[in-house]
């Protein structure tokens, strides 16, 4: 079984991003939730290390592209 790779700067700079887009389109955890299906509190607290397709659907929330959402998330490491 691998393990998995957890970079705990990079978890920290996607929560910070997250939070900042949630926070700006002015929605709360449980609205993400109810629309997304996805727990975004655990990845905001940097708990949850999300997949790269959660990320894609976050994104597509959020009206934003992947690169556009990591080139933020490198702004906050």
């Amino acid at each position: 079984m691998a393990t998995q790779i957890r970079d705990n700067k990079l978890l920290k700079g996607i929560a910070a991003v997250l939070k900042d887009l949630r926070e700006a389109k002015d929605v709360s955890q449980e609205e993400v939730y109810n629309d997304t299906n996805i727990h975004v509190g655990r990845i905001e607290t940097a708990k949850a290390n999300p997949t790269v397709s959660t990320i894609s659907a976050l994104c597509k929330y959020f009206g934003l592209s992947v690169s556009s959402f990591y080139k933020k998330v490198e702004e906050h490491l």
